[in-house]
């Protein structure tokens, strides 16, 4: 666990490959691709996605080598890569690299939820949304929560309403998007009725999608399957204990 006013971790991050962004000297760009031959699912997913994230470029993955595309994304002044993955026409992992120096984290997908599977699920604005990132309490979770924070603007635009959230939970990360509403009704109070006044009300409305991350890996510097030194990798032996927890 770190402590908030941990001077270590502080001076850290404040030197670390996402310090350029949380200080607001560098926007974020994300290019956002696929696997080879992506099916309906994923193009649905991604349209949402694409929703989630007004800073994000979709291109083709055309048959490009994932090193020839990290190469392209740095080139082209890109702050990051998703690379979203499925099999058997589920979306079921996302590579997240960090430009242009790294790291890069493997995510597992699971539990995918379309918007448009979501009851009373509302449609998302093109304003930037808020960011929520809730209980990253160690090293590596507030590394793995700024890696995921560095996808957003840090000048959210309020008068969209928009929140995204990654809560993690037991290592879990559940990635919500909401937008929220406020509902003038009519007070029950006989004194507030008799003058004539209304009670506001706020509320969630989910927008979708919803899902869950597992981190995989997370791996210094960009991708490199070969030579590419971890940081961290999930085994199975860490799964064993249900009080120790990495995130």
């Amino acid at each position: 666990m770190v402590d908030d006013g941990d001077e270590e971790v502080a001076l850290d991050e404040a030197d670390d490959e996402f310090a350029a962004h949380f200080s607001r000297d560098r926007e974020p760009k994300v290019l956002v691709t696929t696997c080879y031959k992506p099916s309906k699912t994923m193009f649905t997913f991604l349209s949402e996605m694409m929703e989630v994230l007004p800073c994000a470029e979709y291109y083709k993955r055309q048959g490009f080598a994932l090193k020839k595309i990290v190469k392209f994304a740095a080139a082209r002044d890109f702050s990051d890569l998703l690379v979203f993955n499925e099999d058997r026409k589920e979306v079921d992992g996302v590579l997240h690299v960090h430009l242009p120096d790294g790291p890069t984290a493997h995510f597992k997908i699971s539990n995918v939820i379309l918007g448009k599977d979501i009851k009373g699920h509302g449609r998302a604005s093109s304003h930037r949304p808020e960011l929520v990132l809730n209980n990253f309490n160690t090293r590596l979770g507030r590394r793995v929560g700024r890696m995921l924070g560095s996808l957003f603007h840090q000048d959210p635009q309020f008068r969209g309403r928009r929140v995204v959230t990654f809560h993690n939970q037991r290592d879990f990360i559940f990635f919500r998007h909401h937008r929220y509403i406020f509902e003038e009704k009519a007070s029950k109070s006989t004194a507030a009725a008799a003058a004539g006044g209304n009670k506001v009300i706020a509320r969630l409305q989910e927008l979708g999608p919803r899902f869950t991350l597992k981190l995989v890996s997370l791996q210094k510097g960009t991708f490199d399957s070969r030579f590419g030194e971890f940081e961290w990798v999930h085994k199975k032996d860490m799964d064993t204990s249900r009080r120790r927890f990495h995130l």
